[in-house]
């Protein structure tokens, strides 16, 4: 029996497959369960825009090694759905084929990044190595020469949606560490004429506020036109003298996906029925970034923390399910919240599609400490709390926080 392959180490697919093998415990039935990524770690995505980004993961093989999942330390090339393999080719180089009853693509998303020229410049939070790649940038700048310019402590971040303003408002104190007592510029640069437009008039006021305590500047309907190595370009003439510039603007999903016979959003995302079942591909399942799924209806999932590891919960009982010949059950979500981290302005709770805004300040700020450094992270070592956590039913607010 080959059972179940996962495609992808990140939340959805860690809780694709402790769900999978969850469901088989509670069934007493023995399931194979493989997970294949190239990297040793889950990395914890959501805090990359923190200093010291290399804290931010986890090993794969003390979240799911103690519940029997294999891991294959590769990277997916190809699904074959005709014949139910996919193509892995291995740190070694070497390629093979791994066989599969059920499938979950949980492979995430990728950031887009732009065709301007100078985008070679351009620091990104998307990838671990990515955010270690900035944070050494920023802990270099005190250390460049007299003649480096005008821009040696101006950060511009270029996209004022969730991640650009978590970004932006937490390098208001990560630059000002370092260039003390010279002053600190960071800029928000956005094409829509809001900031954080995909957040709604909601939190506006919030965001807007915080970002005036803290000096963030913001150029507003303007986009970029070229990066250089002393600053940018925008699309309406404007001159930026800046030594840091963060691209945050648009992701889309794995582009694995491409390579499965199936319709997609205009994410790049798989659409799948109501049990996450790839619509129209018998035995393949789409959980995380890469599932085009409905939250609720005329809401459908964000590329997100939040909605990927409820994804991954439910996509992996509902492919051992459907192996054991057990009923599914439909992806039904926990009410849909929003925490948004404003540097040392607090943060942002909000409630709801509307984005109802419950609590700002220290009180988010508390929040989000929660979320961050809590509630996101699964149990290693113990497989006993794992499978407890992996059950679709679970609320993370049944996760005590000592400490917090």
């Amino acid at each position: 029996m080959s059972g179940i392959v996962v495609l992808g180490g990140g939340f959805a697919g860690v809780w694709s497959a402790a769900g999978a093998v969850r469901l088989a415990r509670a069934a007493g039935r023995d399931l194979p369960v493989t997970l294949i990524d190239p990297g040793d770690d889950l990395v914890i995505r959501p805090r990359l825009y923190q200093a010291e980004p290399d804290r931010m993961r986890i090993s794969l093989d003390r979240i799911l090694g103690p519940v029997g999942v294999r891991r294959i330390a590769g990277t997916a090339t190809a699904v074959h759905t005709a014949h139910r393999t996919v193509t892995v080719v291995g740190r070694d180089g070497e390629t093979a084929e791994i066989p599969w009853e059920r499938l979950i693509l949980a492979t995430g998303s990728r950031l887009v990044r732009p065709g301007v020229p100078g985008a070679e410049l351009l620091h990104n939070v998307d990838t671990l190595p990515a955010a270690a790649a900035l944070d050494s940038h920023l802990h270099r700048l005190p250390h460049l020469p007299p003649g480096a310019g005008p821009g040696r402590y101006t950060a511009v971040v270029v996209g004022a949606g969730f991640t650009g303003l978590e970004i932006a408002t937490e390098l208001v104190d990560r630059l000002g560490a370092l260039a003390t007592p010279e002053p600190i510029r960071v800029v928000l640069v956005e094409r829509a004429d809001t900031v954080g437009p995909e957040l709604g008039p909601g939190p506006r006021p919030q965001i807007r506020a915080a970002l005036a305590s803290l000096g963030v500047e913001q150029y507003l309907a303007v986009g970029l036109s070229a990066v250089e190595p002393e600053g940018v370009v925008l699309s309406d003439g404007t001159r930026i003298a800046a030594q840091t510039v963060v691209w945050t603007a648009g992701v889309q999903a794995s582009p694995l996906t491409a390579g499965i016979p199936a319709d997609r959003d205009r994410l790049g995302r798989l659409a799948v029925d109501e049990q996450l079942r790839v619509r129209g591909v018998p035995g393949v399942y789409a959980a995380g970034d890469t599932a085009a799924a409905d939250a609720e209806p005329g809401h459908p999932v964000l590329q997100c923390c939040q909605h990927a590891l409820q994804l991954g919960k439910f996509a992996g009982h509902n492919a051992a399910a459907d192996l054991f010949g057990l009923p599914a059950v439909p992806f039904a979500p926990a009410p849909y919240v929003t925490c948004l981290d404003l540097g040392p302005a607090g943060a942002i709770f909000t409630n709801g599609w509307d984005r109802r805004v419950v609590a700002t300040g220290a009180s988010a700020k508390e929040r989000k400490r929660k979320v961050n450094e809590w509630w996101i992270y699964p149990p290693t070592d113990d497989p006993g709390e794992l499978l407890r956590q992996a059950d679709y039913r679970f609320s993370v607010r049944d996760i005590p926080t000592p400490g917090l």
